[in-house]
């Protein structure tokens, strides 16, 4: 899990931080975040690999030899190699990319940009949440979480992050140096 906060941070200080240096030396905005989002791509390529052997290292030591299981998170990291792969670098990707995008509407934006970012995803999980109350789903909604498949996250949780790219790629174009 440090890992991933660790990426989060990173994203929020490549474009709060390390954007004006680059811009300094010539390169474009969008250069700037493509190139920056081909970095993460490749870390997050290795790094999730990294994961994946360590956790193929624990599984043969038989949880480090005390049953723990810390690089094997149940359910969602429990499967083959190339399934906790693939759900590590998505995992890795979506926490940068979501880090660089509060970034850039810091960058954008400042204090009130981050404000109305943050009110906005929380009017998004209130409006869910009144659409579930309102039709009296609770059990199927909590149904679809238990009942998921990891892979099937794994693809939600791909495209969220495409998404977030995209957000943040749009959003950079305006960016205040």
């Amino acid at each position: 899990m440090t890992i991933y906060i660790f990426l989060l941070i990173c994203g929020v200080s490549s474009m709060t931080r390390e954007l004006p240096f680059g811009l300094m030396l010539g390169v474009s905005r969008r250069r700037y975040y493509l190139g920056t989002a081909l970095l993460v791509l490749a870390l997050g390529i290795a790094y999730g690999l990294a994961l994946t052997v360590l956790q193929a290292l624990e599984r043969a030591s038989g949880g480090w030899g005390s049953s723990l299981h810390f690089f094997r998170v149940p359910w969602i990291m429990d499967g083959p190699w190339y399934q906790t792969w693939v759900t590590s670098f998505v995992l890795l990707m979506l926490f940068f990319l979501y880090g660089m995008w509060y970034g850039l509407v810091y960058r954008r934006w400042n204090v009130i940009g981050i404000v109305s970012f943050v009110v906005a995803q929380m009017l998004v999980v209130l409006a869910v949440v009144a659409v579930v109350t309102l039709t009296h789903d609770w059990t199927a909604f909590g149904h679809f979480f238990t009942t998921v498949q990891a892979p099937a996250l794994t693809g939600v949780l791909a495209a969220l992050s495409i998404a977030l790219g995209l957000g943040g790629f749009s959003t950079i174009r305006r960016a205040i140096i």
